[in-house]
C-alpha cells in the first residue's frame, strides 16, 4: 500500500526526511535530516552533517516528507508505539 498523508502512522517512516518542527528544546528545532532508526518512543535522525541526534517522538511535532514530494505534519504522540506493531494496523 502506498505512504500517503491520510495512512503515515500505520506505514514505516524510516527512510523518510523529516524536520523538526516543535521540540522542548529549542536547538534543535528546525533541523532536517533522514530517520535512520525508530524505537518505541524516540526517532533517530541522521542530519545532513552526518551527526545523529535522538529525540522524543511524544515531545514533538514533525513534518515528514512523503516519496512522493508530499510533506505531513504529525504529533509525536500519533506514532509512539514499537513500528511493527504500528505496522499491524494498516487496513487491508
Amino acid at each position: 500500500m502506498k505512504v500517503t498523508g491520510r495512512n503515515i502512522t500505520s506505514h514505516e517512516i524510516i527512510g523518510l526526511k523529516t524536520r523538526i518542527l516543535q521540540y522542548p528544546d529549542r536547538g534543535l528545532i528546525g533541523l532536517e535530516g533522514r530517520v535512520v532508526d525508530e524505537t518505541l518512543k524516540t526517532l533517530l535522525v541522521e542530519l545532513s552533517n552526518g551527526r545523529r541526534i535522538r529525540v522524543f517522538k511524544s515531545n514533538g511535532v514533525f513534518e515528514f516528507t512523503l516519496p512522493s514530494g508530499e510533506t505531513v505534519v504529525i504529533k509525536g504522540s500519533d506514532i509512539i508505539g514499537r513500528p511493527w506493531d504500528r505496522l499491524k494496523n494498516i487496513s487491508r
